[in-house]
């Protein structure tokens, strides 16, 4: 019989590999072997398990006959299907959540994105995929609707596992950071439609980049 304390832990063991996902802990095609993972987050295979079961329902994973659970690679269609709805999602959220942020969220929001610009200096990805995903996070939970938000991490499980792709062209990553800087200006004059044209620009400008590598 399953315990209160085991659904516990499979919830935390859920979240943090949903959160690894997300952020590109995880590389198109890898196989993610549950072993490995135990031993890292601590818990038993169980709990593994029974986390990679219900991300395979939200097609974050994917099981493959005599290969295991690994990470799906998205063709160019299937990215360019997941881009226009982060677009129409981001974009609402965006644009709600302009208008309802606290001058302290607003004051964090900066700092991200300071942290953002100096990780693209070093450079460090993880520190950098890290601190976007909290800014993005933070925005677009002031937009007040759970559901929005819900929908949008969902989504993010998607792009998650390529996102490491945008650090391949050193080039190219020096500007992640430019949208977020619009971003910030419009929101320091609580411009939502500006918001939300920054935000769509900064997924515009990283999709089509990480559409081109593809398949």
């Amino acid at each position: 019989m399953k315990t209160a304390d085991d659904s516990t832990l499979q919830d935390q063991t859920y979240r943090t590999l949903r959160q690894w996902l997300t952020v590109g802990r995880f590389l198109p095609g890898e196989r993610l072997k549950i072993r490995q993972m135990s031993a890292e987050l601590g818990v038993g295979e169980m709990p593994v398990r029974a986390a990679l079961q219900r991300l395979a329902a939200e097609h974050a994973v994917v099981n493959v006959p005599h290969c295991g659970v690994t990470v799906p690679q998205l063709s160019r269609a299937q990215f360019a299907d997941v881009l226009q709805v982060r677009l129409l999602l981001e974009g609402e959220a965006a644009e709600r959540g302009a208008h309802r942020l606290s001058d302290a969220e607003l004051q964090t929001l900066q700092q991200l994105s300071e942290q953002m610009a100096t990780a693209l200096t070093i450079p460090d990805a993880k520190a950098y995929l890290d601190a976007n995903e909290r800014f993005h996070l933070i925005l677009y939970r002031a937009s007040g609707s759970p559901l929005l938000l819900e929908l949008i991490e969902t989504v993010w499980l998607q792009v998650g596992p390529i996102s490491n792709q945008l650090f391949d062209d050193p080039d190219f990553a020096k500007r992640l950071n430019d949208a977020h800087s619009d971003v910030m200006l419009a929101l320091h004059k609580r411009d939502s439609s500006a918001v939300r044209r920054a935000i769509e620009r900064d997924l515009f400008y990283a999709g089509q980049y990480l559409q081109s590598r593809c398949s």
